[in-house]
């Protein structure tokens, strides 16, 4: 954290000095065990007590002492130092009842700040999150493969305008997440110019850092996306779910009981990179199919290069031919695959997000619906569209700084033991 930084980020900042040691976000108990302390354990109860403030419009510390099953005194020592380091906020008295009336409590919307940058194959968006989850500013410019120098120019064209338009102060922001595909140098889509390949070889924070002066956080585009939805979507509903999100290509990830999944290699849900046997060509992906990549493609073969997104739901008989055709397709690959998901990891819902246009992410759904339910399971999931589609994977890494300084997850409680 920069020295000279004051404000209620640096102080956001601060709750968690103390346990900065601790595994980073994503961690798990997976090739050991691991206690806590009670340094670590009033960290997590303090987050917790926060994001039950974020995600209601306003409560009281007698509803959080009900929700949390922490003590009454609990609760107000921890309310009392959120309000102190200004991410909560009063705002009067419930009326009626007997006694003094209880305070009411809502999170600061300008209390903190994270910044999202989404880096994908067709476009790049830029957005400004604050403390309730609210969008403030973004930015999106559609561009086709974009190359290291045109992120750090739509970023320095960009960032003076978001930060005027959103409202806030460099100290006000807690850090930028920014959510790029894995592999986005190495696995080939259709269209992809030569030198695309540089990509694999940069660092991102130091690219960044003349333009975004802050911790920068790097995650996978589906992961971000899923990690936002789990935080600020359907997922209060819908605890666990497999996040699919269609874009330039197809990623995927597993939610369980709101915390991402990531697997031993943190490559969990790649979807896309299994074998579609009912292509009917050798080697053919699931990606290969379904993506927009390969929906543009097929549009482009039928006599619509370039369509704009906004088309591709249009009345125009020949694109509405291809379009009909995709989804068919897309069903069809995608079938097996959430066969294995609804079996393996018994979700309560399959999300779909992405830059797909919504009207098509709903038939998407409603046809992958209607295949699962002709195929004998041992559950039914729903297939849904997410509540955040198009700018989810923005969002999500503009939450991945909150998720590290302010809300809760196993990872605060963990407390790496010696090896053996």
């Amino acid at each position: 954290m920069d020295p000279h930084m004051t404000g209620p980020a640096s102080s956001a900042q601060g709750m968690a000095e103390d346990t900065r040691e601790a595994p980073v976000r994503g961690a798990r108990l997976a090739r050991g065990l691991s206690g806590t302390n009670l340094v670590r354990a009033g960290d997590y109860n303090q987050r917790t007590v926060l994001q039950a403030i974020r995600l209601k419009t306003e409560t009281t510390r007698v509803a959080l002492a009900a929700e949390t099953g922490l003590t009454p005194a609990t609760i107000a020592n921890i309310t009392n130092r959120l309000i102190d380091i200004g991410l909560v906020r009063t705002t009067g008295r419930v009326q009626g009842g007997r006694g003094q009336p209880p305070l009411r409590l809502q999170v600061d919307p300008d209390g903190a700040f994270g910044i999202g940058l989404n880096i994908d194959r067709d476009h790049l968006t830029l957005v400004v999150l604050d403390l309730t989850g609210e969008v403030r500013a973004r930015r999106m410019r559609d561009v086709a493969y974009p190359m290291p120098a045109d992120v750090v120019a739509f970023v320095r064209e960009n960032m003076a305008e978001l930060q005027s338009e959103a409202g806030f102060g460099p100290a006000a922001v807690l850090g930028v997440g920014v959510a790029m595909p894995d592999d986005l140098g190495r696995i080939a889509l259709p269209g992809q110019p030569a030198g695309y390949a540089v990509w694999s070889d940069v660092d991102l924070p130091a690219l960044l850092a003349a333009e975004l002066p802050w911790d920068i956080h790097v995650d996978n585009d589906a992961a971000a996306a899923a990690l936002g939805e789990a935080q600020n979507g359907t997922a209060f509903d819908t605890p666990t779910f497999f996040y699919l999100l269609i874009a330039a290509g197809l990623g995927g990830g597993p939610v369980i009981d709101r915390t991402y999944h990531r697997g031993a290699n943190a490559r969990s849900g790649e979807l896309g990179l299994m074998p579609d046997p009912t292509a009917g060509r050798p080697g053919a992906l699931v990606q290969d199919t379904v993506s927009l990549s390969a929906l543009n493609q097929r549009l482009a073969e039928a006599g619509f290069p370039d369509l704009p997104r906004s088309e591709m739901n249009g009345t125009d008989p020949a694109i509405a031919t291809v379009v009909d055709q995709w989804i068919a397709d897309a069903a069809r690959s995608l079938t097996a695959p959430l066969v294995a998901v609804q079996c393996l990891i018994d979700p309560d819902a399959v999300l779909l997000g992405g830059r797909l246009p919504m009207p098509l992410m709903r038939r998407l759904a409603e046809a992958l619906d209607n295949v699962l339910a002709n195929i004998p399971l041992p559950a039914r999931t729903p297939v849904l569209t997410a509540s955040m589609a198009e700018d989810a994977p923005a969002i999500g890494a503009a939450m991945l700084p909150f998720l590290d300084h302010l809300l809760p997850s196993d990872a605060i409680l963990m407390q790496a033991g010696r090896p053996r």
